[in-house]
């Protein structure tokens, strides 16, 4: 794969509070290996939640052909739709599918996992791209990519890597990472009839402005969600919703708000880590030495500015529709008070509290997006530039005590 994308290497998180939490968090077994990198790659991996598994035997990346045998015999994910709860992806599997997905730009694409199960966990050891069609809103494969998945996966074994293909993944640039009413529908015919199988989606837009990786993954109910009437949506705020925020809240953009919440329980997400092995902590240093002059010359405010800018236009938006449904319910309340008829109100005007806070918390992210880029350019002035002023001004200084004497 060729590494053109400056953008898409891993960026430094550069200040005192990247500082303090590398520093707060060099004693814990995870980092002992990557302490010996350079600091703003460690960070990027501790952010990413990247685990060095056993250096000596590198133990997930070996395949146990008659364990998996084992558990494709059992079927446990058949007896309980939510078996499977965790996903663990590899460090290079990790990198190959963001570059992928912002070599796309503007439009989506689609390529496979593979890997293997373990109890209720997604093991996935490496990725690759297919050769598809994307549009804007959505990617379809073709006969083409069917026979290049064919080909890839006989030269893999022939190469004694034995591991199935065991999902599927792509973008979704700048309107976050949950599941369409077509990606619903793919994702239920892989497993009908290629289960177990994985859905993965990763935002390349949100992952350039917030420096970590925007990733979701998630698995379809059967025909209807198990325990739940057809229709009904789901009021577990971390399924279906691939959070973005602790608190399970994810900015979507206005003109996918209705399919975001359409389909939301038709699936339910996953646990996401991410792992690396010796030779991965090697790769990644090789590519951060290659690049980490590129990454820190750029700011993510030019390099992501189309994306910043669909934001405040989203923002916009949305500030006019909620103002529309104040106006619409100031009205309401108007007409009930004078008919003496409040009973139908509390339920318009607690949605519209709820459409204000969702607004409010847009500002907040959109805001504090802004101020890290403003915040990374000022720390990059100060060290690019700060040092030769204050030699200058401290010559300057020397040469004046010596002039009034």
């Amino acid at each position: 794969m060729k590494l053109t994308t400056a953008s898409t290497s891993p960026p430094p998180n550069l200040g005192e509070a990247a500082d303090e939490r590398l520093a707060s968090a060099l004693n814990t077994p995870e980092v002992k290996m990557a302490s010996k990198a350079t600091p703003p790659l460690a960070c990027w991996e501790l952010d990413n939640n990247i685990e060095l598994v056993d250096p000596k035997r590198d133990a997930l990346y070996a395949f146990d052909e008659a364990a998996n045998k084992e558990a494709m015999s059992a079927r446990a994910w058949a007896q309980n739709p939510q078996h499977f709860k965790r996903v663990r992806i590899s460090a290079t599997a990790l990198i190959k599918m963001v570059m992928h997905a912002r070599s796309g730009g503007s439009l989506e694409i689609m390529g496979l996992m593979q890997g293997y199960i373990n109890g209720d966990a997604f093991i996935v050891t490496d990725a690759f791209r297919l050769p598809v069609e994307g549009t804007e809103t959505r990617v379809n494969a073709h006969a083409d990519a069917d026979e290049y998945m064919v080909e890839y996966t006989d030269a893999c074994r022939r190469q004694g890597r034995m591991e199935n293909v065991v999902g599927w993944y792509h973008s979704h640039p700048g309107y976050g990472c949950w599941l369409s009413g077509i990606d619903v529908m793919t994702q239920t015919t892989h497993q009908q009839f290629q289960d177990p199988f994985l859905a993965v989606v990763i935002d390349p837009d949100r992952t350039i402005s917030a420096g970590k990786v925007e990733i979701g993954a998630f698995r379809t109910f059967p025909h209807p969600p198990s325990g739940m009437a057809p229709g009904k949506e789901s009021t577990d705020d971390s399924g279906g919703s691939g959070a973005t925020t602790s608190d399970g809240f994810q900015a979507v953009p206005l003109a996918k708000a209705a399919e975001f919440g359409a389909h939301a329980s038709k699936y339910y997400s996953l646990e996401i880590s991410h792992y690396k092995s010796t030779l991965d902590t090697h790769l990644l240093e090789l590519l951060w030495h290659k690049y980490w002059v590129q990454t820190i010359s750029q700011s993510p405010l030019f390099t992501n500015r189309d994306y910043g800018n669909k934001q405040m236009l989203d923002l916009a938006s949305k500030i006019g529709e909620a103002t529309t449904q104040l106006s619409r319910q100031s009205r309401i309340a108007q007409g009930g008070a004078a008919t003496m008829n409040l009973g139908g109100t509390p339920g318009s005007s607690k949605r519209v509290d709820v459409v204000m806070e969702k607004l409010v918390r847009d500002c907040s992210s959109v805001s504090s997006q802004e101020r890290t880029g403003l915040m990374a350019g000022e720390v990059k002035e100060k060290l690019f530039n700060g040092l030769g002023t204050s030699s200058s001004a401290g010559a300057d200084a020397g040469a004046t005590g010596v002039d009034s004497h």
